[in-house]
């Protein structure tokens, strides 16, 4: 089992027009936290307020216009303390938030009331892992998802392969551009063309060694900890795409070279389709159930549950692992369809990971077997001890 160098606690979560919250200090003591309540009192948009403390949308991936409160000012703050006894460090204040002032209004990111470029810099305190029911048909749905989630898991140890995905598009977007310019006026600018495939061979091959280099990892780490007898199965997991396969197979400059010649190869194709065919905007995480041998996809949807579940646990041990962090932990309705065996075996889980937990279920009973949790009643607008 990866033993983390710190273990970082959440000791104070405070909020400002965040969703369905006018305004919410709560006080934390660092035991796994339990969000009991109603389904629509508010216990979700909870952990959505932490995952902001990570680079990107949240865990909803809403737009930053969309948390703030319907009856505030437009915009919303959320901030926390971080204690972290390997650091020696107690209360340091993190903050994020979004302030209209005049023009479109824009993220705020603070570290103890100095701001900082955005939230990348979080992640020397924090990183944070989640798993939410919205993505319990992952396996079955589309390849952009298991993108999404695949860049996920490399953005909580790598802070910046979100800048070199965004990259990655926009560069992808000129190039298209420009073929769609040639398209229409009968001859594509080679100049031009070449110039944008060096930038889109350059970015993605970058962001296909980064999820690359991931899997791999992981993977190595679920074979170092796989357990026929858990009741959350291990995963065979590969990355595929050609540009991948070209970073497992050549050095990096090869690659971006073997890289470019397809694009300029695809450039008649591509100008007709209005897209780009090949690349890592087109890759795909494959996933099977280890001990079947079988598609996850083709899994029944228990199976599919325990697997996914396996696999946000293997992650959070990679970023355990790769960064010297236990990260927070944020699970939604994690356990209203599990059975008392797998519910005790996920808080065994949990409990030798070392991050701090955060869980939310309507029902305070499948509980019960988590010792020392700290446990919360949510109704509209307001947490109180209890549930």
């Amino acid at each position: 089992m990866v033993t983390p160098d710190r273990r970082p606690r959440i000791r104070r979560l405070v909020l400002g027009d965040f969703r369905s919250y006018p305004a919410l200090d709560l006080p934390l003591s660092g035991a796994p936290v339990v969000l009991a309540g109603h389904n629509g009192a508010g216990k979700t948009n909870l952990l959505e307020a932490l995952s902001f403390f990570t680079p990107g949308k949240g865990f909803r991936r809403a737009e930053l216009a969309d948390c703030a409160r319907d009856a505030g000012g437009g915009g919303w703050a959320v901030s926390v303390e971080v204690e972290d006894a390997a650091r020696e460090v107690a209360g340091v204040q993190l903050g994020t938030g979004l302030e209209p002032v005049g023009g479109p209004a824009s993220r705020r990111c603070r570290i103890d009331r100095a701001t900082v470029p955005s939230a990348k810099g979080f992640a020397d305190y924090l990183r944070v892992v989640w798993l939410t029911p919205a993505m319990d048909g992952l396996f079955a749905g589309p390849a952009a998802e298991r993108r999404r989630f695949l860049d996920r898991i490399v953005l909580t140890v790598d802070s910046e392969h979100g800048t070199r995905v965004s990259a990655l598009e926009r560069a992808l977007r000129n190039r298209n551009r420009v073929l769609e310019e040639g398209r229409l006026s009968g001859r594509v600018d080679a100049a031009w063309a070449e110039a944008a495939e060096r930038e889109v061979a350059a970015l993605g091959v970058a962001v296909a060694a980064a999820r690359h280099e991931t899997v791999t990892r992981l993977a190595a780490l679920i074979a170092l900890h796989r357990d026929p007898s858990s009741p959350f199965p291990w995963a065979d997991i590969m990355v595929v795409g050609g540009v991948e396969a070209l970073v497992a197979n050549h050095p990096a400059l090869d690659a971006e070279d073997r890289y470019r010649a397809m694009l300029r190869d695809s450039r008649g194709r591509d100008a007709a389709a209005g897209r780009t065919s090949i690349g890592p905007h087109l890759s795909d995480l494959a996933v099977r159930h280890g001990p079947k041998d079988a598609e996850a996809a083709r899994s029944s949807t228990g199976e599919q549950k325990a697997l996914l579940v396996g696999l946000v646990l293997a992650s959070a041990r990679l970023v355990a692992a790769m960064s010297g962090i236990a990260p927070l932990v944020l699970l939604d309705e994690i356990a209203a369809h599990f059975d008392p065996l797998r519910r005790s075996a996920l808080y065994a889980e949990l409990a030798a990971l070392g991050g701090h937990v955060f869980m939310t279920g309507a029902d305070p009973a499948l509980f019960a077997d988590l010792v020392e949790a700290e446990r919360f009643e949510v109704t509209p607008g307001a947490v109180r001890p209890g549930g």
